[in-house]
């Protein structure tokens, strides 16, 4: 997959729910995490069993005017707003941030006027992060992961309109 992609929250506040989040982001290869407004450190951070802590890197911001990201990355708020993009009509960028509300809030203002594209989720209610991150990501997974269209048929079987998985073989030599 090109490009990559960082997750971050916006003023979480239970460590169980920032544990989560940074498991999940550490589970699908992100090149780096965030918190902003953060209310608990990732030391209280139980819940990631994967020690991404240690893996990914983490960056702390007071508050939405201090996030700083790299040139060309595009900001992506998840939330439930009116005018928000339904996940599954919103194309993913290659180089982006994912950025998550806190539990029982919503991203905040400041934040939300910094993203560049805001999506949701189609559901009747808010979710867990964690479990939101996981949607999203895999998603975005599925989306430019090069993986073909789903089968038209009910079970998996491949359609037969699809080439045949690549098979890598012998180097290719070039003589001059």
């Amino acid at each position: 997959m090109r490009g990559y992609f960082a997750v971050g929250v916006d003023g979480v506040s239970k460590a169980m729910n920032l544990g989560n989040l940074l498991r999940i982001s550490h589970a699908f290869d992100a090149s780096f995490f965030f918190t902003v407004n953060a209310q608990v450190c990732m030391a209280d951070a139980q819940s990631d069993t994967s020690k991404a802590e240690g893996a990914i890197p983490h960056y702390r911001f007071r508050e939405a005017a201090e996030l700083r990201l790299p040139v060309g990355c595009r900001l992506v708020g998840v939330e439930i707003t009116e005018d928000a993009i339904e996940l599954p009509r919103f194309r993913h960028p290659t180089q982006a941030a994912y950025v998550f509300g806190a539990e029982r809030m919503s991203i905040s203002p400041e934040m939300l006027s910094r993203c560049e594209f805001v999506v949701k989720i189609p559901m009747r209610f808010s979710i867990n992060v964690g479990m939101a991150g996981a949607i999203v990501l895999y998603d975005r997974l599925i989306s430019l992961g090069n993986y073909p269209s789903r089968p038209v048929k009910v079970g998996g079987e491949p359609d037969e309109t699809l080439p045949p998985p690549h098979a890598w073989g012998a180097p290719i030599m070039r003589t001059r």
